[in-house]
């Protein structure tokens, strides 16, 4: 898994009733773009360091025109 700053990082549910979680990446802290990331939630607006698992995927960030 590779991201950027800017980008979203969405973790999918992995339990019935669990929502599925987006978030901002706001830094990476591993090589090249790798994990882990400090990601900024939407849902709650709390910032965690995070090592997303395989129920997680990178949207890259869409740049304004």
């Amino acid at each position: 898994m590779k991201a950027q700053t800017g980008d979203r990082l969405v973790m999918e549910g992995v339990h019935v009733g669990t929502p599925r979680r987006t978030g901002i990446v706001i830094e990476v802290h591993g090589k090249d773009g790798a994990p882990p990331y400090l990601v900024r939630w939407l849902d709650s607006g709390h910032e965690t360091l995070c090592f997303p698992g395989p129920d997680a995927h990178v949207q890259p960030d869409q740049p304004t025109a």
